[in-house]
C-alpha cells in the first residue's frame, strides 16, 4: 500500500475517527522509528497479546496504525470466541487472527500457512505469545483434495497458489490437504479463510466441517481474487448458504449483525453466521475490548 493510500485508510479507519492527527502522528513515528531499528520490533497489542513486526509488513503494520486492521472482522472474532473454543485460521500469514484468538482470547487454534517466510513469522509470533500449547501450526495449503501446488513466494501477504498459465517470478512447492482430513472430527467454533482467491477449493475440502452445528461462523475473503482460478464467488456465497449460514456484516460499536443478500460490498471479507440469534447473544455478552484507547 502506497503512503497516500495508507494515509487515507488510516484516517478513515473506525478506531481513528475523531483522532486523525493522533493516528497520523503514530504513522509518522512508525515510518521513522521502524527504519532506525534493525530487525523486527515487538508491538504490544490487545489484552497482553503482541507480535513481531518489521517495516513493510502490510498486514501487521496495518494493526500498528489502526489497532485492528480489519476492524469489523477482528472485533467479531474478539466478541464471539470464548476460551474453550477452537479457531481455525486458513491462510494465517504472520498470524494476526491466530494471535487475537489464541493469545488475546485464549482459545485453541489451528493455523495453516504454506509460505516459508510467512510460516516462520507465524511460528515466531506463536512463541512470542507463549501459546505453543494451544496452537497447532501447519506449513501447508488446504484445498479440495490432497496433493501439491506451486505457490508464489515473493508477494508478501499476497502470495497465492499459482493459477494455470500464470507467470511466477519465484515459486515454492507446497503440500495440500483438506480441512476435513486435518481436523479429523475436531469441531471449530470459528473458521477464517483468506487464501487469495483459492477459497472455493478450501470449502470443497471442508464439507463435513461446514456441516458441524458447533461451527458458529466463518470469515471468508471475497474480493474478486477467485477469478484467477475461474472461481465464481457467487457460488462460494451459495455454498455457504447451502450449509445453513447467513451472510452478515458486523458493527462492533453497536454489537449488531446486519443480514446481507450476498458478499459484503463494504469489505474484502464476508461473515457467514449459522445461528444469528445465538451468535448475537454471544456478541452482546462479551467483555469490552480496548484498542488504542477506544472501547467497543
Amino acid at each position: 500500500m502506497l503512503i497516500p493510500q495508507s494515509i487515507r485508510f488510516i484516517s478513515g479507519h473506525p478506531l481513528n475517527r475523531g483522532r486523525k492527527l493522533k493516528a497520523l502522528a503514530r504513522f509518522a513515528a512508525w515510518q521513522i522509528g521502524s527504519r532506525l531499528v534493525p530487525g523486527p520490533v515487538v508491538f504490544e497489542w490487545v489484552r497482553g497479546a503482541k507480535f513481531l513486526v518489521r517495516a513493510g509488513e502490510r498486514g501487521l503494520t496495518g494493526n500498528v496504525h489502526t489497532g485492528l486492521h480489519e476492524f469489523g472482522e477482528m472485533a467479531f472474532l474478539l466478541h464471539l470466541l470464548r476460551a474453550d473454543d477452537l479457531f481455525v485460521d486458513v491462510g494465517a500469514n504472520a498470524g494476526s487472527y491466530t494471535i487475537l484468538a489464541c493469545a488475546a482470547v485464549g482459545a485453541r487454534g489451528y493455523a495453516f500457512e504454506p509460505g516459508p517466510d510467512a510460516y516462520r513469522r507465524l511460528t515466531d509470533n506463536v512463541r512470542l505469545n507463549r501459546i505453543e500449547d494451544r496452537v497447532t501450526c501447519l506449513e501447508m495449503c488446504l484445498g479440495a483434495e490432497p496433493g501439491t501446488v506451486l505457490l508464489t513466494d515473493d508477494l508478501d501477504s499476497a502470495n497465492h497458489a499459482l493459477a494455470p498459465g500464470e507467470p511466477g517470478a519465484r515459486t515454492v512447492t507446497a503440500a495440500v490437504s483438506t480441512l476435513d482430513a486435518v481436523l479429523d472430527g475436531e469441531r471449530p467454533a470459528l473458521v477464517k479463510i483468506d487464501v487469495e482467491g483459492y477459497e472455493a477449493a478450501v470449502l470443497e475440502g471442508a464439507r463435513r466441517t461446514l456441516d458441524e452445528p458447533t461451527l458458529l461462523a466463518a470469515i471468508i475473503e471475497l474480493n474478486g481474487s477467485g477469478e484467477r482460478y475461474g472461481f465464481d464467488e457467487s457460488r462460494v456465497v451459495a455454498a455457504m448458504l447451502g450449509h445453513g449460514f447467513t451472510a452478515c456484516s458486523y458493527d462492533p460499536f453497536t454489537r449488531s449483525l446486519a443480514r446481507l443478500s450476498g458478499r459484503d460490498p463494504a469489505s474484502d471479507n464476508t461473515l457467514f453466521v449459522r445461528d444469528v440469534p445465538l451468535v448475537a447473544e454471544r456478541l452482546t455478552t462479551a467483555e469490552k475490548i480496548t484498542v488504542h484507547g477506544r472501547q467497543f
